[in-house]
This record gives structure tokens, sequence and C-alpha cells, in this order.
């Protein structure tokens, strides 16, 4: 049987019929990378360059590029877009905050990108450095809201340390938030002591809905996130990014084959089965990745598969990774460090207090005491922000 999708607008398609009175006829510059389309996936950048509402002067590109070319992690030089004629000006290479000179002359910026709903997700955090830089220059600041593809009633995780703040973690939330981009804009205006942002709300969205349950096409939001599946696991299977391990980059799948050349494919799932997390299913699993972990080098590992979406708990998926891993290969699993001393794992999970639990030999349910209490108070602490319900 067909799934029914459901009519939703996104703020994109909201602004172009209607406008928005503040920013009438100014000179805007556009935060976008190519998930910034309408329902034709027609970009914003063409878009907005062409409407009546504004006089578009300048785009600003997050991680991976205003085309999604680059890979993670990977600097970006300016350029200029080769279908407007507007520089672009890169917000992930020598600067994550675009800086007094990109904004001479504009009168406000807007954001319209894709996220994914988890805290270490970086376009959030381009979004709450250009905030700041707004608030500084005086200008406006305009989110063209977009769907939690995730759905915005799932919360989940520990609440991130702010002595532990990065750009894979800008602000203290939970790994699953259960926001929209412009709910988040919002939450941090308030937080952070920047001017109230100007949402174009989304029509016609509910929370509850997963993406695929709208009638927007699906375009991945990053290199590696091709599938809404990949997304549903990213907030757990993105933990395996702070060890040794391949998080599946360089294969079709992503963050759902996870392994390196040491591993006992049989033997990891078998230990994975054990724990009969809901929703999920394991299969042993060989893969080459081509890309950067074990490039070229046959890994073992598994093939996380989603039996029931509802029921899955991803981001205690990912400890029970990470403390399976530990306990089945104690010599050969690494935690990644950081030129500076620190962990890469400690900066996705906010903390270091998981790390050292799981050197400490913790079980899952004994570091993850307390999170539900920290996602139940993040719930009443979200709320004066959100901006959509489903009655």
């Amino acid at each position: 049987m067909k799934q029914q999708k459901n009519s939703v607008q996104t703020g994109l398609e909201v602004f172009l019929e209607q406008g928005l009175p503040q920013i009438d006829g100014q000179p805007v510059g556009l935060i976008t990378n190519y998930t910034g389309v309408n329902r034709k996936l027609r970009s914003s950048a063409e878009l907005l360059h062409a409407s009546k509402y504004v006089r578009l002067r300048a785009l600003f590109g997050p991680e991976h590029g205003i085309l999604g070319n680059a890979q993670d992690a990977l600097p970006i030089e300016g350029s200029v877009d080769q279908r407007t004629g507007l520089p672009v000006y890169s917000l992930y290479g020598e600067t994550e905050k675009p800086t007094r000179e990109s904004l001479k002359g504009l009168s406000a910026l807007i954001f319209d990108i894709q996220d994914v709903g988890v805290r270490y997700y970086t376009y959030p955090s381009t979004m709450a450095y250009a905030q700041e830089a707004a608030t500084e220059a005086g200008l406006a600041f305009v989110v063209l809201d977009r769907p939690n593809p995730i759905t915005g009633t799932h919360i989940e995780g520990n609440m991130l340390d702010p002595r532990f703040a990065s750009f894979v973690g800008v602000h203290p939330l939970p790994i699953r938030h259960g926001m929209t981009v412009g709910e988040l804009a919002r939450l941090f205006a308030a937080e952070r002591g920047y001017p109230e942002p100007i949402v174009v709300p989304m029509r016609d969205w509910k929370r509850s809905w997963w993406f695929d349950e709208t009638d927007l096409p699906w375009v991945l939001p990053s290199p590696n996130l091709p599938t809404l599946d990949t997304a549903v696991l990213y907030p757990g299977t993105c933990l395996i990014e702070g060890t040794n391990l391949s998080e599946g980059r360089g294969t079709t799948r992503p963050f759902e084959l996870l392994g390196a050349p040491w591993i006992d494919p049989f033997q990891l799932a078998e230990a994975l089965e054990q724990y009969e997390l809901p929703g999920l299913a394991f299969r042993p699993a060989y893969f080459t990745p081509t890309y950067p972990k074990h490039q070229g080098v046959l890994c073992g590992g598994v093939q996380v598969h989603i039996i029931e979406r509802e029921e899955v708990q991803a981001v205690e998926l990912g400890l029970h990774l990470l403390a399976t891993l530990r306990r089945l290969y104690p010599d050969r699993l690494e935690w990644r460090g950081w030129p500076d001393g620190s962990y890469a794992l400690d900066r996705l999970l906010g903390s270091d207090q998981p790390r050292l639990a799981l050197e400490a030999g913790a079980s899952v349910s004994e570091i993850m005491a307390g999170w539900d209490e920290q996602c139940a108070s993040f719930a009443e602490r979200r709320r004066p922000y959100l901006l959509y319900q489903d009655n």
C-alpha cells in the first residue's frame, strides 16, 4: 500500500508566496546549501535572486559547501556562484562565523538549510554563529523553517556540558532535541542573548511526522546521510566517529555499516543481538571503505537494520556499540584524539563522563542514569520556543 503523504509548505515556499514586511525590498545575504530547495527542487539562491521581495547580495555556505560536494571536516574556500554570479562566503574554513566585511551593505541574513535534528550536526552551529554575527552587525536574522526529519517528538541523550561546547555541540541540548531550525533559533536567541529571530514557519507540519510522511522531496542533508534511515540511526552510530572504526563513510550505507579490519562480524552481530534493542536488527557484514578510515581495506562489522523506527533509541544503540566493542576488542579499540589532547568522543557526547564510565567498565544503563530526567527537563525548557503542535 502506498504511504499517505501529507502536504507541507516549507518556510521558503511560504516566503516566496507572501514575502516578509520586515525585510521587503532590502539587501540580504542567504545562508544555504543544496538542501535549500522548493518542492520542484529549485534552489533558494536562485529563487530569492529572482524574487521581488528581497535583493539577494551574498551567499554563505556551511560545512560540505554550498554545493554539498565536500566531505566532512574539509575546509572550504570562498567562491562565486555560477548561477547568480553572487559571492559565496565559506562558513567552514578560515572562519565559521560571517565576518563584518562579508555582511557589509546587508540589512538581513536569511537561513535556509535542511537540518537533521541531532546536536552534533553542524548546521545549527553555523546558524548560532550567524545569529551572533547578525546581532553584532545590527542585521535582522530570518529563518525559513523546514521539518525535523526524525520528528519533533523524540528527545534522546544527555545534555551537553558547556565546558565541552564545540562546533559539534554549540549549545546545551540533548543529542536528539526534536526541534526545527526555526525553533532552535528562537531558543538560541533567548538563551544566548540574541534578538528574537524572524521565523517564517512551515504550513501544516506536525511534530510527529517523519520526513517521508510529508510530500516534500528528500535531498540528502550531507554527503554521508543518503537516506532517512541513515538519519534515524545517526544520533547513535555517529559516536563511532570517536573511535578507530569506520562508521561506513565511503560506502553506500554510511552510519549503517560499522566495522574495522580486525572485527569478526558474526561475533559482533551476535553480541549486539543479545541486547534485544527495540526496533533494530544486526547483520554480519564485510565492506571496504573508499574514504577515509581503513580506506581500501576489507573490514568486518555489522549493518544496523531498522525494523520499527518508532521504537529505535539510537543514542542507547551508540553506547551499546561502544561498550560491546570495548569488551570484545579491548586491545584494538581506540578513542580518536585531537591535537589539543581532547577526545572526539567527548566532543560528540558533550562530556567526558560517558567515556570515563566506559573505561571503568560501567554498563550502558549506568552511563545513561539520569538522562531521561534531563530529557524531560529539556522538553519543558524548549516549550516556549515551539511553533508546531499535532492538534
